[in-house]
């Protein structure tokens, strides 16, 4: 084979090397860290959750930053370019810079078929851990028991929210869930987690271990009004805080979780409360409740789960009062489609539901089919939405502007793809038709 000389040539080649046996563990990750040397010589904080992930690395790496220190994040998965998983210093990694781990992990694999996520995890860590910074921020993907992120020793771990999802793969309910992802806990070191009624196979596996448990409500909180909000810890609290820059419901458990990890670093990392203050102001995370300025209004998030899409649906309640809302809707098959499109029905009025480019993907017809159902059981005296099919994000966003007017709202939601397939040049600035 000739050796891959860009991004998408090495990104191509990974693709084809899936294993033809699945190895349900973390055995090959680890032999390649053995082979490549890899270690990290900062401190290291892994992210885990159901929802709220890549907000909490967000905030965690904002707070490090304004605080002078230089950070590393692995972030996933991408909206538009690959290398938007790798950050240093709050800029996405050039693809260049990547190229050289790319070639030591495909030196150092020999006949080990890794899978995708193995080998492009395995060179974004080896990129964070050569970078001079002074913390890495890791963030989990599905799961966590068998997650390639968990093949590395955290200082400390942090869950975010639990909730169902991914099913197939994790279980069935909360609890087998939260057990898969309690194990990016260590024997001796902290554990944060921000579920404020976490699990009971959290706490079990955590004392099982012997992880530094920290819960929310326990071992840290926080209260606020509407100008401003506290955090207090393990003999530690920040008072007249800003509130996120992030918008929507959830994102104060967010930032408490991040807080507690933070703390549990503090002789390593000391931080300022004027560091903490810019950091939550400083926040930025495309495609969590991020609206894009113009006429109609546009909405953008990957909320593609029945609690995630709870928590948009409140935000969207939040916004005020709009005459139509236009739903720009794609997501995996294996999600709980009814679930999460139940959470918002009754906020829109038409449905713009679109094919994806990729085959775990929903069929447009299929989420139509799910819209369908779900309007058959609503009251008789309830107006039903229009629901339209279209093949790609940018199609059924162009069909949505086509058909709103300047006071309407226009949500785009669902998976990474929906949303990445119309900020794939930048984020659009709608101009409706005028009335006339």
């Amino acid at each position: 084979m000739t050796q891959p000389t860009n991004l998408a040539e090495w990104l191509a080649h990974c693709e084809r090397l899936h294993p033809k046996q699945i190895d349900m563990t973390l055995a090959r990750t680890k032999t390649l860290i053995e082979r490549l040397g890899l270690k990290f010589a900062m401190p290291v904080i892994t992210v885990a959750g159901t929802n709220g992930k890549g907000s909490t690395c967000a905030m965690l790496e904002a707070i490090v930053l304004a605080a002078g220190y230089k950070v590393g994040a692995y972030i996933k998965p991408h909206l538009v370019h690959f290398e938007e998983r790798c950050r240093i210093n709050g800029a996405m990694v050039k693809a260049e810079d990547l190229l050289p781990h790319f070639e030591a992990v495909e030196a150092a694999r020999g006949d080990i078929a890794l899978t995708y996520f193995e080998f492009t995890t395995l060179v974004i860590m080896r990129t964070l851990a050569s970078a001079a910074v002074d913390l890495v921020i890791l963030e989990v993907g599905l799961g966590g028991r068998l997650d390639a992120v968990n093949a590395v020793d955290a200082d400390v771990s942090v869950i975010t929210s639990i909730d169902i999802d991914h099913v197939e793969y994790l279980g069935p309910d909360r609890e087998s869930i939260g057990r898969e992802k309690a194990h990016i806990a260590r024997k001796g070191r902290p554990l944060i987690v921000g579920d404020p009624l976490p699990p009971q196979s959290i706490i079990d596996y955590a004392t099982q271990i012997g992880a530094d448990l920290w819960l929310s409500g326990r071992d840290f909180n926080y209260s606020g009004d509407r100008q401003q909000w506290a955090w207090s810890g393990r003999g530690k609290r920040w008072n007249s805080l800003g509130y996120p820059s992030l918008r929507g419901a959830n994102q104060l458990l967010n930032a408490s979780g991040a807080l507690a990890a933070l703390e549990t670093l503090r002789d390593k990392l000391p931080l300022t409360a004027q560091a903490v203050r810019i950091g939550f102001a400083s926040i930025d995370l495309p495609g969590r409740f991020q609206i894009v300025p113009g006429q109609p209004a546009l909405v953008l998030d990957v909320a593609h789960n029945p609690h995630s899409v709870a928590a948009l649906a409140m935000n969207l309640d939040q916004m005020g009062f709009f005459k139509r809302t236009f739903a720009v809707f794609g997501a995996m098959h294996d999600k709980d489609l009814a679930g999460a499109v139940g959470k918002i029905s009754h906020l829109v009025d038409d449905w713009m539901l679109t094919d994806l480019p990729l085959p775990r993907a929903a069929k447009a017809t299929e989420l139509a089919e799910t819209v369908w159902q779900l309007t058959a059981t609503a009251p008789s005296a309830s107006p039903k939405p229009r629901v339209s099919t279209f093949a790609s994000p940018a199609q059924a966003l162009a069909a949505a502007l086509a058909q709103a007017d300047p006071a309407d709202r226009i949500v785009v939601f669902g998976s990474f793809y929906t949303v990445g397939g119309v900020l794939k040049d930048g984020p659009p600035r709608l101009v409706a038709r005028h009335l006339g």
